[in-house]
């Protein structure tokens, strides 16, 4: 099966929507079962980051009422937020710093939306720089399974450490979010621009650390999942556009859907599970795949 078409759209579609939630590197998963099953080159690429769409769109559909609620409130909080910078502006009765102090305080406690959106913006720009100015040469010299066996067990490692030295979480609530926080998960997004690290890997791992406790990062990790990949994909869907024939593409679109299905059932199961397991499960996975794809290439 090394010419892309629909028997490929669809496997593809299977392992994109199995992996992308997880902390396991769905990119990863791709590169592994593209090479196993011969499927390589420009093309290959190009379909493993513009398969993904599929799972973007089952995040937006699972969580579409919370989406829809955030972003209605932010747009009302808009207005209030204006009207608190305008009267701690009119008061003289404090320094430009102590203002600002000021706004920010009483924003955290009465425009919730307005801050999650402002820090899931704030989270968005460290890879999404990082990744614009890299991704010729991370897809040149890194889309290759030995990159994906090393870091499937650096990854693992890393996972395992995170557990073992876990404290109480101080963040048990996704409004509760803030910008430092954000802040600190987009810099740990940064790291799975190297395929098999896992975006959703790095964000959670990175949640945990500034206190939040699973569910919050694993779900802060799907929201933060809908700028990275919608800006990951389309950029690369625009720039191979002349790559895909129509067949291609009506492939392309069948794997999507498989995704997208496959995605949203997963997505369901493991916001389940991380509220009453740790990640110790996907860590010995990826441990055990990076040790077998690096014999089985050795």
């Amino acid at each position: 099966m090394t010419e892309w078409g629909p028997g490929l759209a669809v496997a593809l579609g299977l392992v994109e929507g199995l992996t992308e939630f997880l902390p396991v590197s769905s990119t990863g998963h791709l590169i592994l079962v593209g090479h196993g099953l011969g499927f390589t080159g420009a093309v290959a690429i190009s379909v493993e980051i513009s398969i993904q769409l599929g799972s973007i769109l089952a995040i937006i559909a699972y969580e579409r009422r919370k989406l829809a609620h955030m972003i209605a409130g932010a747009f009302k909080e808009q207005a209030s937020f204006r009207a608190l910078v305008r009267a701690s502006r009119d008061s003289s009765d404090r320094t430009m710093e102590e203002g600002w102090s000021y706004i920010l305080r009483r924003s955290a406690d009465t425009h919730p939306n307005l801050r999650f959106l402002t820090g899931l913006s704030l989270a968005f720009l460290p890879a999404a720089a990082l990744g614009l100015l890299a991704h010729h040469w991370i897809e040149t010299y890194l889309f290759s399974p030995s990159t994906v066996a090393a870091s499937l067990i650096v990854g693992g490692l890393v996972i395992l450490a995170v557990e073992a030295a876990k404290k109480q979480p101080q963040i048990n609530r996704l409004e509760h979010v803030g910008a430092r926080a954000a802040l600190w998960v987009g810099l740990a997004q940064c790291v799975s621009l190297i395929p098999g690290m896992s975006r959703s890997g790095a964000t959670i791992v990175g949640g945990l650390l500034t206190g939040m406790d699973r569910k919050v990062a694993t779900e802060y990790s799907f929201f933060l999942a809908l700028p990275t990949m919608i800006a990951a994909t389309g950029y690369k869907m625009f720039k191979s556009r002349d790559l895909l024939t129509g067949q291609d593409a009506l492939a392309l679109v069948l794997g999507l859907l498989v995704a997208f299905f496959v995605a949203w059932g997963v997505i369901a199961a493991f916001l389940a599970f991380v509220k009453q397991h740790s990640l110790r499960v996907f860590a010995y996975y990826r441990v055990a795949l990076g040790i077998v794809v690096l014999l089985v290439l050795g």
